[in-house]
């Protein structure tokens, strides 16, 4: 609506007025990013004393157990509630039916028990379920005539949980895409006593070109090759099969879901958050990551800007939790704030 006065046509209604300072813009504020929004994933390096870079991912780093300790020591200083753990795993522990991750003295079992032992319960400990940092083909699942195997897999999978609960995981987070594997998991964690552990689900991951670097630093990508992953995970052009998705492993009895990558995907956030009003999280993978580090290495954007700004999108589309190599970065941002 506009009137007319001696100075000509003005707006009566002024969305601007609200802009003007900065106790206003917090007042009327409609999402908020915090500290407790924020997972940290790190990756988890056989030996002691060891560092080392992955060159795709700037600022990110494969440590030994007892460098991880010093970084989660971070996390908890800066009220980071949960870590997520990935395994480099030894190439000489790698095999064709990627054994090592029932190991219950496996990498990952280490660092848990070592995270539990020094920290206790004053940080999560989120746990990946998932073949292929163990297989020496790099797919997530058991092979047969280069077909990957559903059933059979869920066996390993559901070991796999259950050794990573029994080292004092929080939350178990299968990310193999498996269909029937969040009901098998449950089951078989209900089974060996696990009642209270979490099931937070990879429920949307998609078959995405953003994984690359990931995968350099677990040491899959060699092992994958040419390989693909798009039997078992989600086309890029698939919205509806989300939500059926979601709606499968919340039957199954997910406490959580996923959506894998974030930024390309943050509509699908957005449609699982409206219709089944769930903890949702999502996943700024490796690939989104390393644009972002790129750039602003490059003077093309202001980093901290842009870190702050990409996952407080994550929020606006509905996400109660991001799983970021931003986080410490951004907890330490938002203290400053």
């Amino acid at each position: 609506m506009t009137f007319i006065s001696s100075r000509g046509p003005y707006p009566v209604t002024r969305l601007r007025r609200l802009r003007q300072s900065e106790w206003s813009r917090k007042l009327v504020a409609e999402t908020a990013l915090s500290v407790n929004d924020l997972i940290w994933p790190l990756f988890v390096l056989s030996g002691s004393g060891e560092r080392q870079s992955v060159d795709s991912l700037p600022g990110v780093f494969r440590l030994s157990v007892d460098l991880l300790l010093a970084e989660v020591a971070r996390a908890v200083d800066m009220g980071i509630p949960a870590i997520a753990l990935f395994p480099v795993t030894p190439l000489d522990r790698k095999t064709e039916d990627g054994r090592e991750a029932a190991n219950p003295d496996n990498l990952v079992c280490t660092a848990i028990k070592a995270v539990r032992q020094r920290f206790g319960d004053s940080i999560g400990i989120v746990a990946d379920v998932a073949l292929d940092p163990y297989t020496t083909h790099g797919q997530d699942g058991l092979l047969a005539d280069g077909r990957v195997l559903n059933d059979e897999t869920l066996e390993v999978l559901c070991q796999q949980a259950c050794v990573q609960a029994a080292a004092g995981a929080s939350v178990i987070a299968p990310s193999d895409m498996m269909d029937g594997r969040i009901g098998a998991i449950r089951q078989a964690l209900d089974a060996a006593g696990h009642y209270q552990t979490l099931l937070m689900s990879y429920a949307a991951k998609y078959a995405s070109a953003f994984y690359g670097p990931f995968r350099d630093a677990v040491g899959s990508k060699s092992s994958l090759g040419s390989g693909s992953k798009q039997t078992y995970q989600m086309d890029p052009s698939a919205s509806d099969e989300a939500l059926h998705e979601v709606s499968l492993d919340l039957a199954e009895g997910a406490d959580i879901v996923m959506v894998k990558p974030g930024l390309p995907y943050l509509d699908i956030v957005r449609r699982i958050k409206d219709e089944f009003s769930v903890p949702t999280a999502v996943y700024q993978v490796s690939g989104e990551y390393a644009m972002l580090m790129s750039a602003a290495n490059n003077g093309w954007i202001d980093r901290d800007a842009c870190i702050l700004e990409s996952l407080l999108a994550f929020r606006r589309a509905g996400a109660d939790m991001i799983l970021s190599y931003f986080a410490i970065a951004a907890a330490e941002l938002l203290a400053d704030r």
